[in-house]
């Protein structure tokens, strides 16, 4: 894919860090996949639960569906392809983001089993569905034949207000990409390690770290302690309440949630915040306070064989598309 024009001149005024609809991927055939379970400690074979995969994962995909749906929130569900099988496709927002100045992202996935995934034919569903207005296409595809990757809004959390961009480097975020996406989309990179409770690196920011309009929650000691605190100053002068979770929060995905907002005549705004059942469960009743207190409402909704099997939850299974 090329260009359409040159990139866009993005206004003054702050984005709106809320995306109103989303793109979803019905999956065809997940599973467990053992390519990216090399670098995505959340993942955990199964053999046992392999046959049932597909249905459940299908059921978890279809109540998520609903719930966005009865809130207000737009989604555009796309149908994954028959060949070849893909067992991660429930995760389209690795591959492709949706941004409030028209500019459409397609990225460099790790796992060459993951590439098919980049279809036409789900970006158009998604542009047909929700009237996003492409007027700027960045294709950093081709990075892959030179083994860098970055892995959308895995590898990058927005501060779409601030126009920040937090990356988490590791296996599958490469810093180099960071700055570049940062130079093009004229973000600020705020570039750290962070790994889990054994120390291996973590294989995407979005399990450590999300960002609301008004609350950003961080799993403060899992990032290197060399740079802890360039990111906390960065949260904290951006000028929302941070909430620190720890190691076991960040297991349950916990780190992994997602605001959007509604927009009504009548009702007016309204700001959503989804999670999975398992992060709702893994927050003490503090946080979970604080968190419902910077919100209109909160879903959180089971995805028990996505998050065990494909090693992502519910933020995961959402590319927000910015109208």
């Amino acid at each position: 894919m090329s260009s359409l024009s040159q990139a866009p001149t993005l206004p003054g005024r702050a984005l709106q860090q809320c995306a109103d609809a989303v793109l979803m991927v019905r999956p065809r055939a997940f599973g467990f996949n053992a390519e990216t379970a090399l670098t995505n400690t959340f993942q955990h074979a199964d053999a046992a639960a392999a046959a049932a995969a597909p249905s459940r994962a299908l059921a978890e995909f279809e109540t998520l569906v609903r719930a966005l749906s009865g809130e207000g929130i737009g989604v555009c569900v796309a149908e994954d392809s028959a060949e070849p099988a893909k067992p991660d496709a429930v995760f389209p927002n690795n591959w492709v983001s949706f941004h409030p100045c028209g500019t459409l992202v397609l990225y460099p996935l790790a796992a060459a089993s993951r590439r098919p995934e980049r279809r036409q034919a789900v970006i158009d569903a998604a542009t047909r569905s929700s009237g996003f207005r492409l007027t700027h296409l960045l294709d950093l595809s081709w990075h892959e034949s030179e083994g860098r990757f970055l892995e959308g809004t895995g590898s990058l959390v927005l501060d779409h207000a601030n126009r920040i961009a937090y990356a988490c480097a590791s296996p599958r975020t490469d810093p180099q990409l960071v700055r570049e996406w940062a130079r093009e989309l004229k973000f600020e990179p705020v570039i750290f390690h962070a790994a889990n409770r054994a120390g291996v690196p973590l294989y995407h920011t979005n399990v450590c770290l999300w960002i609301g309009s008004q609350v950003a929650v961080v799993a403060a000691e899992a990032i290197a302690a060399g740079d802890r605190e360039a990111v906390l100053a960065s949260l904290a002068g951006a000028g929302r309440e941070v909430i620190r979770i720890g190691h076991t929060e960040l297991e349950n995905f916990a780190g992994n949630m997602l605001e959007l907002g509604t927009w009504d005549e009548a009702l007016g705004d309204s700001r959503l915040l989804v999670m999975s059942e398992s992060a709702r469960r893994a927050l003490q009743p503090e946080v979970f306070a604080q968190l419902s207190g910077c919100v209109d409402t909160v879903l959180s909704v089971p995805v028990p064989t996505i998050e065990r099997l494909g090693g992502g939850s519910v933020r995961c299974m959402l590319a927000e598309v910015f109208r």
